[in-house]
């Protein structure tokens, strides 16, 4: 039997990585604009040819086996390496996904988003903004920005970014108070709360006079802009708004918080030459604003 008599029908693969990556074989089927009984009958006919059960059929969906999930990350490589050729043979801009957290994306990606056009002509960066920790081949996401511990998942490498928080309000909330702030004036002032900052470290066990809670450091530095109250964020999300001076450090030094944000990606993308230049950039972008000046 010849190599190409051994390989299975692309037809057949295109289905297998399809169900794989999105763990139904309705949503392959929506996505190849098939039926879901055309997708399932190409795995069939795939594990015949494998000799051995690809998925786990469930009652809601279908999950890899264990040497089904080998076989597709194998397949997926196969398929970003036709997809990398044929973009290189066409000349076409090559499209690569990031995930990266809401506030990420508005502070300090966003911004900055022309000169990274302006130096990779060659590349179109897709920005997602999600909170969710991210599965890789499931939501077709490349490299990610995360907040959270130390990443443990399989198969992914995280590189640690910055974690320091300050303290910050607008020059019309401070007024003629003079900086820093002491822990008692402090506590006097609306204190902005978006679940990462950590109040009990600079307050030297004054009780708070008022909190106001929200999901995302984004809403938290809008309101600290706003007058609204004082912000304890990640110095990367105002760096820029400091240098204009609309808003002002009021407590000296930083804190670490236990939680930081972390470039993700799976680890067999670190050989890829556009996606590590993409890393890299993310990783400047994150470092410099984070840098005081």
């Amino acid at each position: 039997m010849t190599t190409s008599q051994r390989l299975p029908p692309l037809k057949a693969l295109h289905a297998f990585e399809a169900a794989g990556r999105r763990g139904s074989f309705q949503a392959a089927a929506e996505e190849l604009s098939v039926t879901q009984a055309a997708v399932a009958q190409q795995v069939r006919l795939l594990e015949q040819r494998l000799g051995f059960p690809l998925f786990l059929r469930q009652r809601r969906g279908v999950q890899l086996s264990e040497r089904g999930r080998a076989y597709f990350q194998d397949v997926q490589r196969a398929f970003a390496l036709l997809r990398e050729a044929t973009d290189a043979l066409l000349s076409r801009k090559r499209v690569i996904t990031v995930s990266v957290t809401p506030t990420f994306a508005a502070k300090c990606l966003i911004p900055q988003l022309p000169a990274f056009a302006q130096a990779h002509p060659d590349l179109d960066l897709r920005v997602q903004a999600s909170d969710v920790l991210v599965d890789f081949a499931r939501d077709g996401v490349d490299v990610a920005i995360r907040l959270t511990r130390q990443p443990t998942q399989r198969g992914v490498t995280a590189d640690f970014l910055f974690a320091e928080l300050i303290v910050v309000a607008s020059p019309a909330l401070i007024g003629a108070q003079p900086l820093p702030l002491d822990a008692v004036t402090l506590a006097r002032h609306a204190l902005l709360n978006d679940g990462q900052a950590d109040w009990p470290a600079v307050l030297d066990g004054q009780p708070v006079h008022r909190e106001l809670h929200m999901n995302q450091a984004a809403l938290a530095i809008d309101a600290a802009l706003a007058g609204q109250g004082i912000a304890m964020v990640n110095r990367c999300f105002v760096r820029e708004a400091l240098e204009r001076r609309q808003l002002l450090q009021v407590v000296a030094g930083s804190v670490q918080s236990d939680w930081g944000y972390y470039l993700v990606m799976p680890t067999r993308n670190r050989t890829d030459a556009a996606l590590r230049a993409v890393g890299e950039w993310l990783k400047t972008l994150a470092n410099d604003s984070a840098t005081p000046r």
